[in-house]
């Protein structure tokens, strides 16, 4: 009967002993996850911290550098952030359960997408800029000829042969053309129909009445309707390209009497 009781006292204590051992872990190990939790949601907290202040510093740096290098500046960032994140994420993770290969590859892979997207997408705004914009090398083809921008004189040179041009907003059953003398007097006037929307060309011999007119400068008149409604008509007059500059606000054009222009004023060229 002792012998049993002290049997039965042994194994009542060895079973709190292990009950006890097995709580101690459990305390452990949970404290240690929660460690590791608050761990990375401190360097995540961080980050973000960190984050912040680069794009309140690209921002800044915007204004006094290239739109090129603060893109690129932000775009590492982010790459560099990224895999911070997924090495504290591997750091901290649940030992028994581990994070899958293929969710890392599929990581790794979309953060090389979406950064490869954004080169792309900037690569094609410089292109995009760089056709609108133009350069000088652009222009340089149309140094020495006549290019339309907007405008309402008319130049006749001494041949007598004057050309120029006009834009419609929309199509127009009639079109006229004005030709003005230095009072503002119409001296010869063209008569269009059924004229269709965007730029047309015409050319004026020169003469008023049959007469032959001076070689100079004279007033240009567009006025245009359809079905009895103004239609929006903007004059273009015809200039030669002297020089093609660049300039702080893009490529611009020397046109003699007419000055400077934006190589995106030119409609045409002649």
């Amino acid at each position: 009967m002792a012998i049993s009781s002290f049997n039965a006292n042994q194994t009542g204590a060895a079973s709190s002993a292990a009950s006890a051992a097995a709580s101690a872990s459990s305390t452990a190990a949970g404290a240690a996850r929660a460690s590791g939790g608050n761990a990375f949601n401190s360097m995540v907290n961080s980050m973000i911290g960190q984050d912040t202040s680069a794009t309140a510093a690209a921002a800044s740096s915007a204004s006094s550098s290239s739109g090129t290098s603060t893109t690129a500046t932000a775009d590492d960032g982010g790459a560099d952030r990224f895999l911070k994140l997924l090495v504290a994420q591997m750091n901290n993770q649940d030992p028994l359960n581990p994070m899958d290969n293929a969710q890392v590859t599929s990581q790794l892979a979309q953060i090389n997408t979406v950064k490869g997207i954004d080169q792309l997408n900037g690569t094609m705004q410089k292109l995009l800029d760089r056709f609108q914009t133009g350069g000088p090398a652009d222009a340089v083809p149309m140094v020495g000829r006549q290019v339309l921008v907007p405008g309402e004189t008319l130049d006749l040179p001494a041949d007598g042969v004057a050309k120029a041009g006009f834009e419609l907003a929309s199509g127009a059953s009639a079109v006229t053309i004005d030709v003005l003398d230095g009072s503002g007097k119409v001296i010869e006037s063209q008569l269009r129909k059924n004229v269709q929307a965007g730029i047309q060309t015409f050319a004026w011999d020169g003469t008023a009445g049959g007469k032959p007119m001076p070689a100079g400068t004279y007033g240009l008149r567009i006025t245009a309707v359809n079905g009895g409604k103004p239609v929006d008509a903007t004059a273009l007059t015809a200039a030669t390209v002297q020089a093609a500059l660049k300039t702080s606000s893009g490529t611009s054009l020397q046109l003699g009497g007419l000055g400077s222009r934006p190589l995106s004023d030119v409609r045409g060229v002649l």
